[in-house]
């Protein structure tokens, strides 16, 4: 069975990624499908080195568990584990019946933060644009937006009625914390709202070859200021762990702004651009093909960490507060008592 394995990036800075290659003749045993896999990521995926994955001693230890009598549901599971030895939440395969995924990342750190907690600040009065809820806090000192994916809708029709709606606001918290994703796009539209000119963001690099440490130099990536409203006064971004991908992207370029102060606790991390292929038997295999980088292209695959780390605490949680909220309105507040706080 002759296949073509196609791989499919994303939308990042105006440059669109793509690149094809036509695969070996491969059939659908079991055996040949473990080595398809094999082979497609060890080709093209991007951490190898970063993480220190040595992906031949991965192809022994599991090659011994593949036998053509083997069910298509052991074969997935344990094609899939393979892929967990990767320790990468965009990395996947995909099946009619099932999908592999690694959540590590955030399942063994603390929430810092609570939905029901949460609805103390939102209220029941609270607005909602596409997908960013807000409210103003602290007697109306404080504009408040929480923003749960980067897959929802942020317009610039939406952002420009928040920010509006704000114009009486000391600061601005924006909570991406939960946030487990979606669209690089909207990463940069609501980015964009708070700069005042062309800010370097952080650098890509492409594959340019099969070796595992075959890439490019790194790319610039540029944020260009928004149109229309922009707000250039103290801003906090609130995150945990479950900030990944695009939240991860966001938090990446947010910190780089001098108003902006990143609060709350490390990020998941995320930031391999994903790319799809194919393999013999139908199943579609995501992975990380190209790394994003910050302005000291540094990795941010592992996460970033707050300029002011802050974690929920059990006293603050029996009494219904956040603790996380309540250190980023007290930070605001206090800036709002500097003469050089607003513009």
């Amino acid at each position: 069975m002759r296949r073509i394995i196609c791989l499919l990036g994303c939308i990042v800075g105006g440059l669109f990624l793509a690149g094809c290659e036509k695969a070996d003749e491969y059939v659908a045993s079991p055996r040949e499908n473990f080595e398809a896999l094999w082979k497609i990521m060890d080709e093209n995926y991007c951490f190898f080195s970063y993480k220190e994955i040595d992906w031949d001693e991965v192809h022994e230890r599991y090659r011994t568990r593949i036998v053509d009598t083997m069910s298509q549901y052991a074969l997935f599971n344990t094609l899939g584990n393979m892929l967990n030895e990767l320790k990468d939440g965009h990395t996947n395969l995909i099946s009619t019946f099932n999908t592999s995924r690694y959540w590590d990342w955030y399942l063994d750190y603390p929430d810092n933060f609570d939905a029901k907690i949460q609805e103390n600040y939102l209220g029941r009065d609270y607005a909602i644009a596409g997908g960013l809820s807000y409210i103003t806090l602290s007697d109306g000192q404080i504009g408040y937006i929480y923003y749960g994916s980067f897959s929802d809708g942020a317009g610039e029709g939406a952002l420009n009625h928040i920010l509006y709606q704000f114009k009486d606001c000391k600061g601005l918290i924006i909570d991406v914390r939960d946030n487990g994703g979606g669209m690089l796009s909207n990463a940069d539209r609501i980015a964009s709202r708070f700069i005042e000119e062309r800010t370097l963001v952080g650098y890509i690099q492409h594959k340019t070859g099969k070796g595992h440490d075959d890439f490019s130099e790194p790319y610039p990536l540029y944020l260009d200021p928004s149109e229309y409203i922009r707000w250039l006064r103290p801003v906090v971004v609130l995150t945990n762990r479950h900030c990944y991908s695009a939240a991860n992207d966001f938090v990446r370029k947010m910190r780089v702004i001098p108003h902006v102060t990143i609060m709350g606790d490390r990020t998941g991390g995320g930031s391999g651009l994903p790319f799809n292929s194919e393999l013999p038997n139908g199943w579609a295999v995501r992975f990380s093909a190209s790394p994003l980088l910050d302005t000291d292209k540094r990795h941010t695959e592992f996460g970033i960490d707050p300029d002011i780390p802050v974690a929920m605490t059990e006293e603050d949680t029996r009494d219904g507060k956040d603790s996380i909220i309540e250190a980023a309105i007290a930070y605001l507040l206090s800036l709002a008592e500097k003469p050089d706080a607003s513009r």
